[in-house]
């Protein structure tokens, strides 16, 4: 047993609430996996302010938020140690999203001396227990059992990342008949909001000055706040685009280039085809992420890789090219069954470079190892993103960096730039001007949505196509809601430099070694000649020095523009880029320099005159 967990008490000991800062019940200050930096020995900020604030008020209800990796597990269990010793409730109910999470939950619970039933189904619970672990999904099954449990002995029931009681109208029904007679209630979640407006039960939802309804925590500690903290890794967001060709079930061969302004279903399709195991654009972001995990380990030894697949076919794909690319087999994760969840305590506690899992590593699951991450898969959810990106962010010792590759999809680049944004669950839908137009559209997308977010991605066909090719392309690094970097080719030194960013750095210096890599890009694209240089639109001796920023900026305001010339005129978007181009000449919007830009957000002026 670790020295961090030698000093468990059991839990008949009394216990006083302990002051801000001073160790409480000799727990760690994260279960199950080492203490990070400066807290070890003592409860984090946060948890102690949370504790003491429950102590104080004595809720029945209490909804913390708490962003991934900050330690919701060690608080929850130190309440729950606090309320056995004083007599407050005489058994522990936890509810946890997956079958591998109830196994997690009792291992961190029987460090400190709480026993918890993991296998438990049915009947007498054995009296060497304190309480059981259950899924949401068993709660669904048999609501009336856990009813009667919780009437028999005052009960504290724990419902690990809530916002799952509302994945379905039959689960939030369950947990409600369950545990509606709870002595106390613990809800925690590291995402409060969802993709729907189902309500969870037991959080308190209250009404705007808009009159949206929306969830209120008694407890909130976000990501910005954590890594000010170093609670948590700071991301550096590595983002890849490239030319897609796809032949659609029609006969008609498309291509396009992501991050370019399209339809949301040629986005989607485009996607897809980007992700394709047949095509370049996965196995060059693979080969570049192998490279940035090797950087890494120079610093950190036992540093571990995750590839997020859409479905089993496509991860077992992946894990293919990265037997080739390494020469060393990845973990293979496809599904919540109890061999899944060994392999995955098997990589957490091994130092192998590799795992691909489909869904279930994508939520609460506790590898901290993880550094590098891919995300290759279409699904589209703000909930699941954050929640995918949580698993790279539990830091250990301080000036640990997580990187992250993804696709220039639009959504998912405005995900990683609002990192640090907190937000809640709203229960009413905002009305929009113009609401109304586009509801079959987006019940559509809705039900696509769905779809793709199901177990290992099952039934998300909804749209008919066939992937022909496609190639990847550096585009730019996202870090801290800047933007850095040119596009780059594969291989090429100016990719090398960001992957090659050490992996133990203050967040400080990771902003400027990016800002010495974007100028150092710059340089070298100047001096080459212009059919070498990486902005292929102007000889070297014309390029301005711009910054992504500025282009990013550039590109919202030509986007706006259009959006209104095609509220003006009905003409499509794509329509109005085209003319564009061919008007002022030069490439897609993604690849256009800031003269292009400007040249199109002129022209556009100019018709609107």
């Amino acid at each position: 047993m670790s020295p961090l967990f030698s000093d468990a008490v059991e839990p008949h000991a009394p216990v006083r609430p302990a002051a801000a800062g001073a160790p409480s019940h000799h727990l760690s200050p994260a279960f199950p996996g080492r203490a990070p930096w400066g807290t070890a020995g003592k409860l984090r900020a946060w948890q102690q302010g949370a504790l003491d604030r429950y102590i104080e008020k004595q809720p029945r209800d209490f909804l913390a938020v708490a962003t991934p990796g900050a330690g919701k597990t060690t608080f929850a269990l130190t309440l729950a140690s606090y309320l056995l010793h004083n007599h407050l409730v005489q058994q522990v109910t936890v509810i946890a999203p997956t079958e591998h999470l109830k196994k997690q939950w009792a291992e961190a619970a029987a460090r400190i001396g709480i026993r918890l039933d993991p296998a438990y189904s049915s009947g007498p619970l054995s009296k060497d227990y304190h309480g059981i672990v259950v899924t949401y999904a068993g709660v669904g099954v048999n609501p009336m059992l856990h009813r009667n449990r919780t009437e028999a002995r005052k009960t504290l029931v724990i419902m690990d990342e809530i916002h799952h009681a509302g994945d379905s109208k039959s689960w939030g029904e369950a947990c409600f008949e369950a545990f509606e007679p709870a002595t106390r209630r613990l809800a925690l979640t590291g995402t409060p909001f969802r993709s729907d407006t189902n309500p969870i039960p037991f959080v308190q939802y209250e009404a705007g000055s808009d009159g949206i309804r929306k969830s209120v925590a008694d407890y909130t500690y976000g990501y910005g706040h954590a890594l000010a903290d170093h609670v948590v890794r700071p991301v550096i967001f590595l983002s890849y685009s490239g030319n897609m060709r796809w032949r659609t079930k029609s006969g008609d061969e498309l291509e396009a280039r992501l991050g370019e302004p399209m339809t949301k279903d040629l986005i989607a399709q485009a996607w897809r085809t980007a992700l394709a195991p047949q095509g370049e654009w996965i196995p060059n972001v693979l080969r570049a992420a192998d490279k940035r995990l090797t950087e890494v380990r120079k610093a950190i030894p036992d540093a571990g890789g995750l590839v997020i697949a859409t479905d089993q076919n496509a991860a077992r794909a992946y894990a293919k090219m990265i037997r080739e690319i390494t020469g060393e087999g990845a973990t293979v994760v496809l599904s919540d069954e109890t061999e899944a969840s060994q392999r995955i305590s098997d990589f957490s506690a091994g130092t192998s470079r590799w795992m691909v899992a489909v869904r279930m590593v994508s939520e609460g699951v506790d590898v901290p190892r993880l550094a590098v991450g891919v995300y290759a898969t279409s699904i589209s959810t703000p909930l699941f993103f954050a929640q995918a990106v949580g698993r790279f962010v539990r830091a250990r010792k301080r000036g640990e960096t997580a990187s992250v590759f993804l696709p220039s999809v639009p959504t998912l680049l405005g995900f990683a730039n609002e990192m640090e944004l907190q937000r809640d669950h709203v229960l009413d839908r905002p009305k929009k001007e113009g609401d109304g137009l586009f509801d079959e559209e987006d019940r559509l997308l809705a039900e696509a949505e769905r779809a793709n977010d199901g177990p290992d991605g099952a039934g998300g066909d909804e749209f008919s196509y066939e992937a022909i090719g496609s190639d990847a392309v550096f585009d730019r690094v996202l870090y801290n809601a800047m933007e850095f970097g040119m596009q780059a080719h594969p291989g090429s030194e100016e990719e090398d430099d960001y992957l090659g960013i050490p992996g133990l750095l203050e967040p400080d210096q990771v902003q400027m070694l990016l800002q010495k890599r974007q100028h150092r890009q710059i340089q070298r694209s100047r001096a080459k000649p212009a059919e070498e240089a990486d902005l292929l639109e102007l000889p070297a001796d014309q390029r301005p020095v711009v910054t992504h920023q500025e282009l990013r900026d550039l590109r919202k305001e030509l986007n706006g523009l259009v959006a209104a010339w095609h509220h003006r005129t009905s003409q499509p978007h794509g329509t109005i880029h085209n003319e564009l181009r061919r008007q002022c000449g030069g490439p897609l919007t993604a690849q256009a320099t800031a003269n292009q830009l400007k040249a199109r957000i002129a022209k556009v002026k100019e018709w609107a005159a």
